[in-house]
């Protein structure tokens, strides 16, 4: 049986999920939990109508920052663009709700999510990648530091390739700021063409244990360079 969060704030281990990864089910979207649950491995993602599902699922989907696929014809489209950090994350994370994820029906983006990831973005804990062109906004991602991993949560795009470029550029930022990989949290073929890798859940957990210390240092480059 897959257990109900109480008010206090706490997670199950996440190796006790169920087989499709869930965790725990309730509580609520403050900060500090979803802080802890990024912390921990845990991620959350429901629909509308649905109570807040908490997932670790196992395997996990990460890129090393050195294994990033930069094809020549990506790398000619960079020059296309204008790429900018965190100077439209509410654009960005909306127009990441309007496309369904991972085969479910309608937005996992709820108001509530949303309006969770504008706070942590607000406290320097979420970011965003904005492609423009000519001015206006074609395409993005955005995602939460946590120590030296970036949790990369959705991206858009509405020109070919804007969502791309942005996380190549984004890519090539996290080896200079001394990141160590992008956790993608669950396999599709997509990713897996830029160059993520499938792991095991415990894996994972102990290269996220290892990447979390000097969290404060890393937030802090990221957003000064972002001034």
């Amino acid at each position: 049986m897959i257990p109900k969060l109480s008010l206090k704030l706490s997670f199950p281990d996440p190796r006790s999920a169920s087989e499709e990864g869930i965790v725990a089910w309730g509580g609520d979207l403050s900060p500090s939990r979803i802080l802890m649950a990024y912390r921990m491995g845990i991620f959350p993602w429901y629909s509308a109508n649905d109570p807040i599902l908490w997932w670790s699922p196992d395997p996990r989907l990460i890129l090393e920052l050195d294994d990033f696929i930069l094809r020549r014809s990506l790398r000619k489209k960079i020059a296309h663009f204008e790429i900018r950090f965190n100077r439209a994350f509410s654009q960005v994370i909306r127009e990441c709700s309007a496309i369904s994820r991972r085969g479910q029906k309608g937005s996992w983006l709820v108001p509530e999510m949303i309006e969770a990831y504008e706070v942590l973005h607000g406290m320097g804990h979420a970011h965003s990648v904005e492609a423009y062109q000519n001015g206006i906004l074609v395409g993005g991602l955005y995602g939460l530091s946590v120590g030296r991993v970036f949790c990369g949560e959705s991206m858009f795009a509405k020109v070919s390739d804007a969502s791309k470029v942005a996380f190549a550029v984004l890519i090539h930022h996290l080896k200079e700021w001394g990141y160590d990989f992008v956790d993608c949290q669950v396999p599709t073929p997509h990713l897996k063409s830029l160059g993520a890798k499938e792991i095991t859940r415990d894996a994972f957990l102990k290269r996220l244990k290892e990447s979390s210390t000097n969290e404060a240092s890393q937030i802090n480059s990221f957003n000064e360079f972002l001034a």
